[in-house]
Order: C-alpha cells, then structure tokens, then sequence
C-alpha cells in the first residue's frame, strides 16, 4: 500500500500513475442511459452518422472513471481527493468501447495557505490516456491537501 501524502510531499514536477481499466459498449451505453442519453453515447449505428463516427463514452463518463483511477492512484492524498476547482477539461480525442485507460498526474504547483496553515492547495494535471498513449482527457485541477499534522 502505497503511503499517504501530504502537502508537505507534493513538489512541481512530481508524477504518478494509476491502473487500468477497460471500457465496455455496454458501460458506455448504461452511462449514457443514465446520464448524457445522446445517440452517439448510446447507438452504435446511429453514432456512425454523427461527428464521432461509432460510439464514443461521454466525457463525463470519461471524468468519472479519471476520479475511479485518481482515487485508486499512487498520488494517495491525506484526507482524499478534495477538489476546490478546474482550470482545463478537455476531451482530445474520444473513449471508444474496447479501449483501456490509464493516468498520468503531474503535480504543477504547491501553495500553502496563508489563512489556514493546516491545509493548502497543489495544482496537479491529470491525463487520461488510452491503450495507444493517446489523451482522451486532460484535467488541470486544484486540490485541497492537509499538511503533515505536527508531532
């Protein structure tokens, strides 16, 4: 098990990486069903016509299985992922059925907080890569971090 990470950890330049998943046809039609019922998330067929040309996965369900991986990530922060906002979110290329993903974090920016010298906040981009290397989503993200408690 990999140790958890304070703020105090956290430098510019830091990565870490994540397992993998594979996406199914039927994950990305149950998201959509779910969630973005769009007929390019949800109909093969139908998705051949569109701008995606086959089915392709929301990206928001490409951001939630980024959290799943994140979550079960070696960048194991005390007190957990806490989001306090985004600066980039991109899709570049599409989450096709079959596809197996990845992450790469890379911390960008560390800054502890004047006003509560217990916690701070790391800037950290995540990217989603597919089986190919290719980014099928790309975060940049300000976290809230706790500081190693004294003692």
């Amino acid at each position: 098990m990999t140790r958890e990470l304070y703020l105090d950890d956290l430098a510019p330049g830091q990565v870490y990486g994540s397992g993998e998943t594979t996406v199914t046809e039927a994950d990305i039609v149950g998201f959509a069903e779910s969630f973005d019922p769009q007929p390019f998330h949800l109909d093969a067929e139908k998705a051949g016509a569109t701008f995606f040309g086959g089915l392709a996965a929301s990206g928001w369900h490409t951001a939630a299985l980024t959290m799943r991986l994140l979550v079960e990530s070696d960048m194991r922060l005390a007190g957990g992922i806490i989001g306090a906002g985004m600066d980039e979110l991109r899709w570049p290329k599409p989450l096709r059925p079959g596809d197996t993903i990845r992450l790469t974090s890379e911390v960008i920016e560390v800054r502890p907080s004047r006003s509560r010298p217990s916690q701070g906040l790391a800037k950290v981009r995540t990217t989603t890569l597919n089986q190919h290397g290719e980014a099928v989503q790309v975060l940049t993200a300000n976290l809230l971090v706790v500081r190693r408690p004294e003692g």
